[in-house]
C-alpha cells in the first residue's frame, strides 16, 4: 500500500505576492532616494524574490548573492558548520546594503550574515524578506522590510522549497505537508 500524499494548500496567491512586493519596492526606494544600494541575496530561497523586488525598485541597484552551505559536524565536535560563500568578495565599504532572505526562520544565519556586513564597513544593513516566521526566532532580529508572517511549518512556492523537492516554480506559496 502506498502513502497518501497531502495536497498543497495555498496560503499566499499571487496577486498578493505581486502587490506586496511592489509596496515593498516603494518603501525601499523612498528609504534610499537619491542613493545607490547593494542587495546581497541569499540562495536560494531568495531568488525569485529578489528578482521581482529589484523590478519594483526605482533606485540604483546592484545585486549579489551568497549562498549558505552547511555542512555536518565531525565526531564529538558538538555543532553544525556553516561556511558562507558570496558570487565573489563584495566591496562593500561605505555602501547601503540590504539584505534580501526568502523566508527568515530562527534568524540565526540572517544575524550572523548581517553582523559580517556591518564588520566589513557597510554604510548601513537593512534586512528585507518575503516571509518571516517570527515563532520560530531564536534571536532577537527583526526585519526592516517583510512581506507576510507565516506560522506553516514547510512553505513552497515563489522560489522557497527544499533543494531536492519540487514545487518552488509555483507562482503562489502554499504549505506543504512534511
Amino acid at each position: 500500500m502506498s502513502a497518501r500524499v497531502e495536497p498543497l494548500r495555498p496560503i499566499i496567491t499571487t496577486e498578493q505576492l505581486q502587490k506586496r512586493v511592489k509596496e515593498l519596492g516603494r518603501q525601499i526606494s523612498d528609504d534610499y532616494k537619491g542613493q545607490t544600494i547593494q542587495m546581497l541575496a541569499v540562495l536560494e530561497n531568495a531568488f525569485i524574490f529578489v528578482a521581482d523586488l529589484v523590478r519594483a525598485v526605482e533606485v540604483p541597484v546592484v545585486c549579489q548573492f551568497v549562498k549558505p552551505k552547511y555542512s555536518r559536524p565531525q565526531a564529538g565536535s558538538g555543532s553544525d558548520v556553516m561556511e558562507i560563500f558570496f558570487s565573489h568578495e563584495p566591496d562593500i565599504k561605505g555602501q547601503h546594503i540590504v539584505l534580501v532572505e526568502g523566508l527568515v526562520h530562527s534568524g540565526i544565519t540572517t544575524d550572523f550574515l548581517m553582523g559580517d556586513l556591518r564588520s566589513r564597513g557597510a554604510a548601513s544593513v537593512k534586512l528585507a524578506t518575503l516571509l518571516d516566521r517570527q515563532s520560530a526566532r531564536r534571536v532577537p532580529l527583526q526585519p526592516d522590510y517583510f512581506g507576510f508572517l507565516v506560522d506553516e511549518a514547510f512553505v513552497v512556492g515563489y522560489g522557497l522549497g527544499a533543494p531536492e523537492q519540487t514545487n518552488r516554480n509555483l507562482p503562489y506559496l502554499a504549505a506543504q505537508p512534511r
